[in-house]
């Protein structure tokens, strides 16, 4: 049965470990010498050889004859561990076995002392996927374990583990392997494989590993599949790139400003099967690479990504400013970082690369700092001023164009003017009286004692209200007072005495010296005791108004 690439060759010794020499070194003396830790945490990024050095560890440890801190991966030990026959070694995945209960048996398994070798290893990958009460079961264990125990711990996010948890290892950081030890390894490889790769296809793909040997063979095992030549165009096209001299040719036609051609170019790469998105993670690398010219030029390639010669470089770069390039690099990542979310890649592709052309339809902060550092080249070079058509006879002086003026608006009718309004006289404020109504006879009476002084009474009222004596007593009945007592007076009588200038209140005075002096007999007037509310009463209220209107001063 067929076997990957990364598996079938991966390292059986601390020697074939490629890159990490600052780890198997060690590694090694403490195999030789016999200064071994209960607990190892391995870390690093994906591919660098973490899970391979912890396998190696474990068979070193229990080798029967090891050469220089190396197992001899020939005794029955280093035999029985590497075909998984020995069950004292365990390689668990912490994804999957992530809970309590899991490693509480962990914890009572590994107190019993191994049956076929000399020490019981356990080896936990990702460790830090462990819940939090999963590192605490582990905690006591690891920091006093048995002395038959040892624990190897990988880890690619090592800020998840907690720092109970490392302070009782030994902790190893596993560093990215230099695309040139890649490409030396992937030649080997493709050596004893009868592979046939050329130098260029091998450090593309190194470049394209990111420093992961892992990654790198399977790649190869991946463009290795047809059985062609494995050289850069037949990687290209294989993993969907878009190439070296495709990607600075877009990269130049955004510089350029011109995104007519950019987006044919790009639609080209699209209808030849090109993903967008790989498309425009080679347009950030360039664009990463000549920003890293422009602000760290004495860093040299050890900045660098690599895949471009120098000619390709300063040309570019004598094109594209550092604020430009810092505006391209923001707009791809952001793109970048949207595109798995995306309903339609080339789209979103489309808008970033017009973006990249004009940056004036940016509107992030990156983009107005790349439109005024435009704006400062051109004024320090000296920018033209645009010429504009003048008479030959004042010298050649030019002459301003002359503006269109704004078409008349025709104002809306009722903004018409028109004659004004002829002046109302002024009318004088007048009291407005109320409307007078017949006095209502009082049924006869009969003559009583002092009728002659009652009549002195009403006709002194009488002038007394209407200010001049002996005036007739309409003037009374106007005024609201009532004709035969005196004494009640229309509510009106407040507000005409202040029109009046205070004369109302002499009137009153009036009324009740009057009343007091010269009517001593006012119930006979009204009809006699008891007949005050009576139907024939003037107090009882009087014809269209009502009852409450009237008040006894």
């Amino acid at each position: 049965m067929y076997q990957a690439l990364y598996r079938k060759w991966r390292p059986r010794t601390f020697d074939d470990v490629v890159g990490q020499s600052h780890i198997t070194d060690t590694l090694k003396q403490q195999v030789a010498g016999g200064r071994l830790s209960h607990a190892y945490l391995f870390t690093g990024t994906r591919g660098t050889g973490k899970t391979t050095c912890a396998k190696i560890l474990s068979r070193a440890v229990n080798c029967q004859s090891p050469v220089n801190g190396n197992p001899c991966n020939q005794c029955p030990a280093c035999l029985g561990i590497e075909n998984g026959s020995i069950l004292d070694v365990l390689e668990l995945d912490a994804a999957s076995n992530n809970g309590v209960d899991q490693v509480r048996a962990l914890r009572d398994e590994a107190v019993y002392t191994p049956a076929a070798v000399r020490k019981r290893v356990y080896i936990v990958d990702e460790v830090h996927m462990l819940s939090t009460p999963a590192f605490n079961a582990l905690l006591k264990i690891l920091e006093e374990p048995p002395s038959h125990l040892m624990f190897i711990l990988a880890t690619t996010e090592l800020h998840k583990v907690p720092a109970t948890i490392r302070s009782r290892c030994q902790q190893f950081a596993f560093k990215r392997i230099l695309p040139g030890q890649i490409a030396q390894r992937l030649e080997y490889v493709a050596g004893q494989e009868g592979i046939d790769l050329t130098p260029e296809g091998a450090a593309l793909l190194a470049r394209l590993a990111d420093g992961g040997l892992r990654d790198a063979l399977s790649l190869l095992d991946q463009c290795s599949g047809g059985g062609q030549q494995v050289d850069e165009q037949a990687v290209l096209d294989t993993l969907g790139l878009a190439g070296n001299l495709e990607t600075a040719r877009l990269m130049e036609l955004a510089a350029r400003h011109d995104t007519a051609a950019a987006l044919e170019t790009l639609s080209r790469l699209y209808a030849g099967g090109k993903d967008v998105g790989a498309v425009l993670g080679e347009l950030s690398s360039l664009a990463r690479d000549l920003l890293m010219r422009k602000t760290a030029p004495r860093g040299g390639s050890a900045l660098l990504t690599g895949g471009y010669d120098e000619t390709t470089m300063r040309g570019l770069g004598e094109l594209l400013t550092a604020p430009r390039l810092l505006q391209m690099l923001n707009r791809l990542q952001d793109t970048a970082a949207l595109l798995p979310r995306s309903s339609s890649r080339r789209t979103d592709a489309e808008l970033c690369l017009i973006r990249l052309c004009d940056e004036t339809l940016d509107d992030s902060a990156a983009g107005l700092s790349a439109r005024i550092a435009r704006l400062e080249e051109q004024l320090a070079s000296g920018v033209p001023a645009r010429q504009t058509a003048g008479s030959a006879g004042d010298g050649g002086a030019a002459q301003q164009p002359a503006r269109p003026q704004p078409a008349p608006v025709e104002a809306p009718p009722w903004t018409e003017e028109r004659p004004p309004l002829p002046e109302e006289p002024e009318e004088e404020r007048t009291l407005e009286e109320p409307e007078r109504r017949p006095a209502a006879v009082p049924p006869a009476q009969p003559a009583v004692a002092g009728g002659e002084s009652g009549g002195q009474a009403k006709a002194a009222l009488r002038g007394a209200l209407s200010g001049e004596p002996g005036k007739d007593g309409g003037d009374l009945e106007k005024r609201g007072a009532d004709p035969v007592g005196g004494q009640c007076i229309h509510q009106g009588d407040a507000q005409q005495a202040q029109h009046h200038g205070g004369a109302g209140t002499g009137r009153r005075a009036a009324v009740r010296r009057a009343g007091q002096s010269s009517l001593p007999n006012r119930e006979a007037l009204s009809g006699g005791p008891g007949h005050g509310a009576g139907p024939g009463s003037w107090t009882a209220g009087r014809p269209g108004r009502p009852a409450g209107v009237w008040g006894t001063v």
